[in-house]
């Protein structure tokens, strides 16, 4: 099956979240190790959660994109956002 232009965006993008999901909380076990090092045990602990919430939504970003090539999920426009500005409702 051949993906439009939207879809192999919609991909890149996806698998781009979920890479910089992976590397985002592979420094933040490094930073979380040196909290606990320092004595700085709650803090660390905070980390740790926002860690998980991170190992949980790259797989299932992986899982979307996998959607989209395999035509399950479309992509009906992707919109370029400057950061800091707000998507469109």
């Amino acid at each position: 099956m051949s993906l439009g232009k939207t879809e192999q965006a919609l991909i890149r993008d996806l698998e781009d979240v979920a890479k910089d999901l992976h590397w985002s909380a592979t420094e933040l076990k490094h930073i979380a190790q040196r909290l606990e090092k320092s004595g700085n045990v709650i803090d660390a602990d905070a980390l740790k959660r926002m860690i998980g919430a991170f190992e949980n939504g790259e797989p299932r970003l992986k899982r979307y994109a996998e959607e989209v090539r395999a035509g399950r999920i479309a992509g009906a426009g992707v919109h370029q956002v400057e950061p800091g500005a707000s998507l469109p409702s």
